[in-house]
């Protein structure tokens, strides 16, 4: 299949494939104690070191007994057994809150609403078996069973009950490492003069890689000249990953695919995706480099359907799939077929989405869009009134 210029484009599937077959798997292991591991992946199964909890306690508010003490209570006929603060013993009732530890001789829990104290005594009007509102050790936890799988990236709640269980630090894998340059003449950092372009791929890409679990250096802009593109891809073979943005079309100024050549292999260049079709994957010294589109969008899309998953094998985890929600699509969307296209859309109110409205550089109808529709190869469009699934590619903190 031609495509502007290119004379063979890839699927997305079996450059995804590719790429990552060339995606080494992590190797260094690092121990963070658990506040500093939010987000981190573990790098070995981790099992409780104790019971949770580690004692036989309250599940409600009321009076510890015996349950036998209990067999024929009811709102008629109550038992009434003598307050204590120790030990329970037959005819002894205890006050315990939620949680708090069952004391010596109880082995079941009265409501407090299900009695009432008169004195020193207390009168019971519900019986209760054995174990009720009692929450034994290890009912949560067992010293022993596994807590986390390896290869989980770790949330807040990981780290609660790893903590519950007994450990203080835990061994992650070390963070894939992604350098991230960007390259272009017309490029500058700031206050872009006549014919000039405010750099900002490089910026969005690096900030992605942070949030998907990377560790980015993001390097100054390159221009469109063969020895300094030369040199900035050479200097960071070292990183997991090396990611250009930027030049990897056909055309004259378009020369970082020729350099990926020179210095290693190209895998594959240019894919049946829309928008992002100029993009080119390949290996530089053992070191996977993937060379991103100029315009903002094609970058974009590139940069989640490629860089994501290379990242996640760098790191030695599975992604996550996005957050998606269905849609009615308030008109038609055209697509071609053999071509998977990834249509901007946003939230128009009950239920319905439209696509935005700007073409692959407008970096605007990004911001705008509410997720992106993905059309398949096999379609040639989706029809106006249709259900649709939206991806939140980009979901907020």
């Amino acid at each position: 299949m031609g495509h502007e210029g290119f004379t063979e484009v890839t699927r997305l599937g079996a450059a995804r494939e590719a790429l990552l077959s060339v995606v080494d798997p992590p190797e260094g292991v690092e121990s963070l104690p658990l506040a500093e591991a939010d987000g981190r992946t573990l790098a070995e199964p981790v099992a409780a070191g104790r019971d949770v909890p580690g004692f036989d306690r309250a599940a409600m508010d009321g009076y510890a007994v015996r349950a036998t003490d209990t067999h024929d209570a009811s709102g008629r006929s109550p038992a009434v057994l003598d307050e204590t603060d120790g030990e329970v013993s037959a005819g002894l009732a205890r006050y315990v809150h939620t949680g708090s530890p069952m004391p010596d001789g109880a082995d079941a829990v009265v409501k407090v609403e299900e009695t009432e104290t008169r004195g020193d005594r207390v009168e019971v009007f519900a019986a209760v078996p054995p174990g009720e509102n009692v929450a034994p050790a290890g009912e949560d936890v067992e010293a022993g069973d596994q807590l986390v799988d390896a290869g989980r990236r770790l949330r807040p709640s990981d780290l609660g009950l790893l903590k519950a269980g007994g450990h203080r630090s835990v061994a992650v894998r070390e963070r894939p490492t992604v350098s991230v340059i960007p390259t272009g003449e017309e490029l500058v950092d700031f206050d872009p003069g006549y014919g000039e372009t405010t750099e900002t791929n490089g910026l969005t890409v690096s900030r992605l890689v942070e949030r998907w679990g990377g560790e980015t250096t993001y390097r100054d802009i390159v221009g469109d000249d063969e020895a300094a593109l030369r040199e900035a891809v050479e200097r960071d073979t070292d990183h997991d990953l090396v990611v250009t943005t930027g030049g990897s079309s056909v055309g004259e100024r378009d020369l970082i695919a020729d350099v990926v050549a020179d210095l290693g292999e190209v895998l594959g260049h240019g894919l049946a995706l829309k928008p992002g079709h100029p993009v080119g994957y390949g290996v530089v010294d053992d070191t996977p480099v993937l060379t991103l589109p100029g315009y903002p969008v094609s970058c974009l899309v590139t940069a989640v359907q490629l860089l994501r998953p290379a990242v996640a094998t760098a790191g030695g985890f599975d992604p996550e799939p996005f957050p998606t929600f269905e849609a009615t699509l308030d008109r038609k969307i055209a697509s071609e077929v053999g071509v998977r296209s990834f249509v901007r859309v946003r939230e128009t109110g009950g239920g319905t989405v439209e696509p935005v409205r700007g073409g692959a550089g407008a970096l605007s109808s990004v911001a705008a869009a509410d997720g992106w529709v993905v059309v398949p190869e096999s379609l040639e469009g989706v029809t106006a009134d249709e259900s649709v699934a939206v991806e939140r590619w980009e979901p907020h903190h």
